[in-house]
């Protein structure tokens, strides 16, 4: 019922929308778009992530439905513990609280497909058990049928970005994410990737007590990010050094990135001092898979604005399966380019903002994509950018809580060292075959 009734909502707003484009009319898209995210918010949580992600990238959705959606908040009420229960007793049996020496009640946290539970093994381990709300793939199901809606609105109104791809890559991520069998082969891959590095912990698996519903691994002890923010400068950029690598490092060398990089997917552990060591990764339900190819274009369109190597940066562009592009598209795509790059491109020591104000961090930008695609588009966007953009910006979001100063040249540089195509290939098929990791296609 909840779902048939936003989604009258939805299409009640979608009615309103199309009625005024038919007859020429100029929507009110400020009290259209509140209306709309009213309408979404009665959802549960899956298309809350959506709306959150296309709110970061420029030209996804007109600004004023960006604005409003991303605003929408992605918790769920935890379930009590009666329900947690009966789902334990369905994914593990009757017995399955006889299979932890210990088991809380309260749920740890919850988001949007479901809870934590802290736990204690048998040999004395502090564990998560990752318990998925019931019925979530119709829940899914439905929230991406009302994206279809949102999807068809954006189409009637002149869009600067044809979103075809778009959906279809959203769609395909968000029912990944039900699926925690494929979570721990993730997790497992990024813990062989990590296995000897002193900034990042990954948690562990533990086969015998998950399933394709319920994921449990040990519990990573750590503090909020955010609690650090006014730590001395030292401190702060170890923890931004530490996240650079760990989603640089495994998307240059093996192809995988993880798609989600908010506030919640980190902690951070300390020193026999009461220092930030090093960053706990968490959370390994949205991941996104590259084919070598692919990174290979990231690297030449570096390479291309690094030395305004015209022909490298469209090669790059056609790498990645643009099509039709002009001059004057690539030109604004530049825009963009230069600057998710632009902290990359210069070898010395600043913010990622670069005295920019955090709350204008990217919006010139925006704009001026906004303004081009406006006029030389629409522009298809290749799948791929999707949760790659959306990452990008997350990780920019999070290096603007802390402040940091660092060379950011020096350290892509060091990162991608070693990212030829034939050696990212190799690395990518023998670690992903041990962690039972589907290679990507392409």
């Amino acid at each position: 019922m909840r779902y048939a009734a936003v989604g009258a909502n939805v299409g009640s707003v979608a009615a309103r929308i199309a009625t005024r484009q038919i007859f020429g009319l100029d929507p009110d898209r400020d009290k259209e778009a509140a209306a709309l995210a009213a309408a979404l918010g009665g959802l549960k949580g899956p298309i809350m992530k959506v709306a959150q992600l296309l709110a970061t990238i420029p030209e996804a959705l007109p600004a004023e439905y960006a604005a409003e959606l991303g605003q929408l908040q992605s918790h769920a009420p935890p379930m009590g513990w009666s329900f947690v229960r009966r789902r334990m007793a369905a994914e593990l049996g009757p017995d399955w609280e006889l299979k932890f020496a210990s088991f809380e009640h309260e749920a740890a946290a919850s988001a949007s497909l479901g809870q934590v539970h802290r736990a204690t093994s048998h040999d004395g381990r502090a564990l998560a058990a990752k318990l998925q709300y019931p019925d979530m793939q119709s829940a899914v199901e439905a929230d991406l049928a009302q994206l279809g809606v949102l999807f068809s609105i954006h189409r009637r109104l002149r869009p600067a970005i044809e979103t075809s791809e778009m959906l279809k890559e959203i769609a395909a991520r968000l029912r990944e994410e039900l699926d925690y069998e494929l979570e721990a082969k993730h997790t497992r891959l990024y813990g062989t990737i990590f296995e000897d590095d002193p900034l990042i912990r990954v948690p562990e698996v533990l086969p015998e007590l998950s399933t394709r519903r319920l994921l449990t691994m040990t519990w990573l002890e750590g503090r909020r990010l955010l609690d650090y923010t006014d730590r001395p400068l030292e401190e702060r950029n170890k923890i931004a050094r530490a996240m650079f690598r760990a989603w640089w490092f495994p998307f240059s060398q093996y192809g995988v990135i993880h798609g989600d990089p908010h506030l919640g997917n980190y902690s951070i552990f300390e020193d026999e001092s009461g220092r930030a060591a090093g960053i706990n990764l968490l959370d390994y339900g949205c991941m996104r898979t590259f084919a070598p190819r692919f990174i290979q274009g990231v690297i030449d369109l570096y390479q291309g604005l690094l030395h305004n190597d015209r022909a490298l940066i469209v090669q790059a562009y056609e790498t990645w399966g643009f099509t039709g592009l002009s001059h004057e598209l690539i030109d604004i795509l530049n825009i963009w380019a230069n600057f998710i790059y632009g902290p990359m491109l210069e070898d010395r020591v600043r913010t990622i903002a670069d005295r920019v104000s955090p709350g204008m961090y990217g919006r010139r930008e925006a704009f001026k994509v906004h303004q081009g695609l406006q006029e030389k588009g629409p522009v298809k966007v290749p799948r791929e950018f999707v949760f790659m953009d959306r990452a990008a910006i997350g990780l920019g979001g999070v290096f603007l809580h802390l402040n940091a100063e660092l060379n950011y040249y020096r350290l892509f540089n060091d990162t991608i060292a070693g990212a030829d195509f034939t050696e990212v290939a190799g690395r990518q098929h023998a670690a992903f075959t041990q962690a039972g990791v589907p290679l990507p296609e392409g």
